[in-house]
């Protein structure tokens, strides 16, 4: 669970937070929502995201249910630190996308008194930690892990199971690309195809 941090505002500095999960589990969401509230509270707030998550908007964030906010879609994570650097939040989307830097900004943020909100897949889709997402969730403060509902058992799914086909890493997509799935389907049909080979 996510508790805002209230304590002691007059010797805190920035801190981190993670939000992470599956494909189709409510992380943009989630996202959004702790922005919006920064915004009603009068703090300055940027967003930035990966230039080559273009999925649903080059220039907005946007969940799957097409809620959006206006971001800044950056080549390399080096851009955020000087983007972000007088803003009182900072959040980057689809944080496994960047480079392993993405760590290094992010703490720098948060150590010069920047809330730091940063939403990413852990699981790649053969189910092995994804790109810098472990480093940024041990470094964080907070992490909230969201799940989905398995279509095939009802269960929660933290599995992003491809059903596309292709062995890529990295395959932007939806529905038709990716499912989300309880373990026991991923390890029924993702794994014991794996072993197969």
């Amino acid at each position: 669970m996510f508790l805002e941090n209230t304590i002691n505002y007059a010797k805190q500095s920035g801190w981190m937070e993670v939000i992470c999960g599956s494909m189709f589990s409510g992380k943009t969401e989630e996202l959004i929502r702790r922005l919006r509230r920064a915004e009603m509270a009068g703090q300055h707030v940027e967003i930035f995201k990966p230039k080559i998550d273009t999925r649903y908007s080059e220039e907005d964030v946007v969940s799957h249910n097409q809620n959006k906010i206006r971001s800044t879609a950056v080549e390399s994570p080096s851009e955020i630190l000087l983007l972000g650097s007088n803003c009182d939040v900072v959040a980057i989307d689809e944080a496994q996308f960047f480079d392993d830097s993405i760590v290094d900004v992010a703490n720098q943020l948060a150590n010069n008194g920047i809330r730091v909100v940063i939403a990413g897949l852990d699981m790649d889709f053969l189910g092995r930690p994804f790109g810098p997402m472990p480093a940024l969730m041990a470094t964080a403060e907070y992490v909230t892990k969201v799940h989905a509902i398995c279509k095939k058992t009802g269960n929660l799914a933290n599995y992003s199971m491809r059903i596309s086909g292709s062995k890529n890493l990295v395959e932007l997509g939806e529905t038709e690309n990716y499912e989300a799935v309880s373990r026991k389907v991923f390890v029924d049909e993702v794994l014991k195809n794996l072993k197969m080979r």
